[in-house]
């Protein structure tokens, strides 16, 4: 029988159709919001995501009981990862709760598939506003007494209920004891309700680690602009600033009686958790194995994380690797990695036994030491088949016949050896010599000059940049930093210093913002050089982020009089 090229090719259709239809029914449906902790006015973002693409959507009926919905949006993403092809959907919309307390996001449903329930708290309205204030800027902080080297975080936010032009907003200066300071997550942009009134939101977070007891002074964060009224006339430059902070820091307490030289390792949650490379229990000596041993340290930068010194095991050989340190952002601050890897190498079979890591902490939320422990465990061993094998000893011959021979072969065995290492001894060192023949000529002649990487051109822009600033030059500042620009965003350089202040982060972005307006605003203001100067020390590059619209059952977001 014949079977034709169309038919061939309506079957593979018909098969991938039925593929996909399978590989959706098993695809999972997550869910996410962007805040686990918001006000009762004040909205949050939720997501949902299904792991293959569909033109279903998802049952959103189930949350008007207690949310307020905003508009869906939606996005597909196309992944192909080592030939494989993936596919997945995401949805966002904006939610307002409806009641305080700890409310439930139910299950959501896409087709035959559903997610699972995910909790959120919401908190009664504590951002009240100054009368009927158009702008005000609020800071709070999680905690007014803690320890040497304990995170703080400090969080400002700006409420508008207006338009605004010519936005500069200054962070804190922060006195008294020796910080280190980090930021806590990207800036974020919601909406709140505040008495009836429509707020836009935007929120800053930093992570603040005192270096030494004594007393932290936070000053008050400012924004600053010019009011948009009416969408036809503008007011001058106006100043608002939060409420100022004042932290003790307590000194560094003794250490535990069953650990007196545990290292001071302050956090509010500490994991130990392992990785092996492989079967644990099928390696014999010789062979090399990896284990990983990770600590993660919630409220704690990685750098901070004491190092796991590498375990004395008898039986075996261990070999410490470069550790390798990460972060990530949650809801309570910083959340610090530090992974250990140790090469071992087993040098006799048997039963071998790892023992117990214990790393002490303080628990900055019990007050207490605590220890995260990762529990002993037993390995085996296999003996290789060079270190099973004994000699064979016919039974005919006396115990001195025997030695003798294993002796003799013995002698053969390392003469022959011997000669062996001679012989690739000799070839290496012919190797090397006919190498450096045949590269010498090319040795002796001169290299074409190369540009410099872009890293170290960028580095020598920022060096110019800051003695513009420091000198007062305007222009320099600009082309300089114009300049960096273009290495930093070879295919979308931003063309002037105000594009580029959308672009990076506090306090550089104020500092141009700054600059743009005493250059070419209509009114003209001071321009602090060194304060650019100061700024230029670091550059943080925003990374781009969808914005997701409201949906009219939400209260309104800007006031109709704005």
């Amino acid at each position: 029988m014949v079977i034709s090229s169309r038919t061939i090719h309506s079957a593979s259709l018909i098969l991938v159709g039925l593929l996909t239809l399978a590989s959706g029914a098993f695809a999972e449906v997550i869910v996410s919001v962007d805040r686990y902790s918001v006000d009762l006015n004040e909205s949050f973002i939720l997501e949902i995501t299904l792991g293959t693409d569909t033109d279903l959507e998802p049952d959103l009926s189930v949350l008007d009981d207690n949310f307020y919905r905003g508009q869906l949006s939606q996005l597909s993403n196309t992944s192909i990862i080592n030939g494989q092809i993936s596919r997945s959907r995401t949805w966002t919309v904006a939610l307002m709760a409806k009641t305080t307390g700890r409310q439930s996001i139910p299950a959501i449903s896409i087709g035959s598939e559903s997610s699972k329930p995910i909790s959120i708290t919401i908190n009664e309205p504590t951002n009240a506003p100054l009368g009927e204030a158009d702008v005000f800027i609020v800071s709070e902080v999680d905690q007014t007494e803690t320890y040497v080297q304990s995170q703080i975080l400090y969080r400002f936010k700006v409420y508008r209920a207006v338009e605004t032009r010519q936005e500069l907003r200054r962070d804190p200066i922060i006195s008294g004891a020796e910080v280190l300071l980090e930021l806590a997550g990207e800036e974020r942009t919601y909406k709140a309700n505040l008495n009836g009134r429509a707020y836009d939101v935007r929120e800053r977070v930093l992570a603040i680690y005192p270096q030494s007891s004594g007393e932290i002074e936070i000053s008050p964060a400012r924004f600053e602009a010019r009011i948009f009224r009416d969408r036809q006339r503008i007011t001058g430059r106006k100043v608002f600033a939060s409420d100022a902070h004042t932290i003790k820091v307590l000194p560094i307490p003794a250490p535990p009686d069953d650990f007196p030289n545990a290292s001071w390792f302050p956090a509010r949650d500490v994991q130990l958790s392992e990785e092996w490379s492989r079967d644990f229990n099928k390696i014999s000596t010789g062979e090399p194995i990896t284990r990983k041993v990770m600590i993660s340290a919630l409220g704690q930068i990685e750098t901070q994380i004491p190092a796991l010194l590498p375990p004395n095991i008898e039986g075996m050989k261990v070999y410490a690797d470069k550790p390798d340190l990460s972060r990530q952002l949650e809801t309570k601050g910083i959340r610090g990695f530090r992974r250990d890897q140790y090469a071992m190498i087993g040098v006799r079979g048997g039963t071998i036994e790892l023992p117990k890591l214990e790393v002490p902490w303080w628990n900055i939320e019990a007050d207490e030491w605590q220890v995260a422990t990762l529990p002993s465990r037993k390995i085996t061993v296999n003996a290789s088949a060079t270190e099973a094998a004994l000699p064979l000893v016919p039974q005919y011959q006396s115990s001195d016949e025997a030695a003798e021979n294993v002796n003799s072969k013995k002698l053969v065995d390392d003469g022959f050896w011997k000669l062996l290492s001679q012989l690739l001894g000799g070839v290496w060192l012919l190797t090397i010599f006919f190498w450096w023949l045949l590269n010498w000529n090319r040795h002796q002649e001169p290299k074409a000059s190369e540009l410099p990487p872009i890293y170290k051109r960028q580095a020598k822009l920022i060096k110019m940049a800051k003695r513009a600033a420091t000198a007062g030059d305007k222009t320099g500042v600009r082309e300089a930093l114009l300049e960096w620009a273009e290495l930093q965003w070879p295919k979308d350089a931003p063309k002037s210093i105000g594009e580029l202040a959308k672009r990076v982060a506090s306090p550089l972005s104020e500092e141009l913002s700054a600059l743009s307006i005493s250059s070419y605003g209509s009114v003209q203001s001071d321009w602090d050089g060194s304060a650019m100067a100061t700024a230029i020390r670091s550059i943080n590059v925003f990374v781009k982020s969808s914005k997701v619209t409201a949906q009219s059952s939400l209260p309104p977001l800007m006031p109709r009089d704005a």
